[in-house]
């Protein structure tokens, strides 16, 4: 092989190199949107329970607000576990950059498992609080 060819087989490497850490950088971005969101959510739900007693201070004592409590712990949770997906995301990011540069690398779906049982909690905790609220 030339030294020319050789040459640009690896400009050729750099450049689809180059590609695949963009999209790991975009899938990085897209869990840092992901855990903002659910620290956002976890603000409303905190705050959920400042409207519930308001709507009952409107409309008299038909509609009864959950205790403080409830919404304060799950929306403070909440908050926690976007921030916990956040540092997660970003040691997924840093693993995967490694093993793309060592092209070495492998699936791992300890993220995606994390991500979709949060949301099948976070489903289940909601609709808990919302059946306490009527």
């Amino acid at each position: 092989m030339s030294p020319e060819a050789s040459q640009e087989s690896k400009s050729t490497k750099r450049v689809a190199n180059r590609r695949v850490h963009m999209a790991n950088e975009r899938t990085f971005l897209a869990w840092v949107r992901t855990s903002i969101a659910i620290m956002a959510f976890g603000f409303v739900v905190e705050k959920f329970a400042l409207f519930l007693r308001q709507l009952s201070c409107f409309f008299g004592s038909e509609v009864s607000p959950p205790p403080k409590a409830y919404s304060s712990l799950l929306g403070i949770s909440l908050v926690g576990l976007g921030a916990a997906l956040g540092m997660l995301a970003f040691v997924r990011y840093r693993k995967i950059e490694r093993q793309i540069d060592e092209d070495t690398y492998t699936p791992s779906l300890l993220l995606d498992v994390l991500l979709a049982l949060s949301v099948l909690s976070i489903g289940i905790a909601v609709v808990l609080y919302l059946l306490h609220s009527i």
